[in-house]
């Protein structure tokens, strides 16, 4: 990947994402689980090698497609789809963290 100074809205982002698995539904989970794989696959790189997607923090996540999103440059047809999915998985993680923090800050 190439180096990038991160905005500070993608900044925000990752620090309000949960460190912790998010709650999908599972049509969600299945879809952002999807385009995450799609990354990997065309571009050989790994979120969490070994892990288990249930797993992986939402924080670990988010950041992980926004690193993509900003640093992987798609030269294949198949780069450049999963490339063009980066951004509604970020939106999707993100509405999901805001929501997380509103839920938190009701109780």
């Amino acid at each position: 990947m190439k180096d990038y100074i991160p905005e500070l809205s993608e900044i925000r982002m990752v620090r309000r994402a949960p460190a912790v698995p998010p709650r999908f539904s599972a049509e969600d989970s299945a879809y952002v689980e999807s385009c995450l794989r799609a990354t990997e696959k065309a571009f050989g790189v790994a979120i969490a090698p070994g892990a288990a997607f249930s797993a992986l923090p939402a924080r670990l996540l988010i950041k992980f497609c926004i690193d993509a999103w900003r640093g992987l440059a798609p030269q294949t047809p198949e780069q450049q789809e999963a490339h063009g999915k980066l951004p509604s998985t970020i939106r999707l993680l993100d509405t999901y963290s805001a929501l997380e923090e509103e839920r938190g800050s009701r109780h």
